[in-house]
């Protein structure tokens, strides 16, 4: 899987900042059982890795199996992850679903991207309560929490974020974000030297939702003012990181 090569800057900042997160939120504890949310995307990949790294170097067991839930637009489109997974011996559940075709039918009065992650998410939760895993990990970083932010306040008036660990179902599952404090052009350049298998999101609404409209705003508005670009970051990182202690 690569780890004893020598590491780059860009791999260095993705496995520090995840350790650092990770141990400073106490997102796992020893028997943990952690499924990793794989959707074929650089930041799930980089997730994949990074968790891998610190199973092999934390000084207690924990579990990882991942978790792939294809929406159907192309039905062959984990392929790369079938082939990875005979390289790496990592235990693995592959999904074929029609959510996201469904998700797109003219007669739906909600939004397409709603519809498909709520579905996808309710297909992880049973594949965890499947294998009575402890913890659901997405590889949410630090552009996501800024969407996310900026989503909130502009769409519902409310002040939220991504909580890098929280709580569902009476404590039985914990959903970790351990990327969050990492920003994406770190992941895609360690993705890249550690030659992922990262594959396109064929969702035909991948560019037009209102995150995708976020995303673009948000690019605009920092675009070649990186000092302004990484003082919103920063803050919204350490906003997110001091909530999360205060719920621990």
């Amino acid at each position: 899987m690569g780890f004893r090569k020598k590491l780059n800057y860009s791999q260095k900042v993705c496995l520090g900042r995840c350790g650092k997160l990770m141990l400073e939120t106490k997102m796992i504890y020893p028997g943990a059982r952690v499924g990793i949310a794989l959707s074929g995307g650089v930041d799930s990949w980089l997730l994949t890795q990074a968790l891998l790294f610190r199973q092999k170097i934390v000084p207690f067991p924990f579990e990882i199996i991942l978790l792939h839930v294809n929406p159907g637009f192309e039905p062959q489109n984990h392929q790369p992850l079938i082939h990875w997974l005979k390289k790496n011996p990592v235990p693995a559940h592959i999904q074929s679903t029609d959510i996201g075709i469904k998700a797109h039918q003219p007669e739906n009065k909600k939004s397409s991207c709603f519809l498909c992650s709520w579905n996808r998410r309710k297909i992880l939760f049973e594949l965890c309560r499947k294998y009575s895993l402890t913890h659901l990990a997405f590889g949410h970083n630090a552009e996501d929490l800024a969407v996310t932010f900026f989503m909130n306040m502009i769409q519902t008036a409310k002040v939220e974020g991504l909580s890098a660990r929280e709580s569902f179902f009476e404590g039985r599952l914990t959903i970790i974000r351990p990327l969050l404090l990492i920003e994406k052009k770190y992941i895609r350049n360690a993705a890249r030297k550690w030659s992922l298998p990262v594959w396109d999101n064929p969702c035909p609404s991948a560019k037009k939702c209102k995150r995708a409209e976020i995303e673009e705003a948000f690019h605009h508005l920092t675009h070649e003012k990186i000092k302004i670009r990484q003082n919103i970051l920063n803050a919204l990182k350490k906003w997110q990181v001091d909530i999360t202690m205060d719920t621990a």
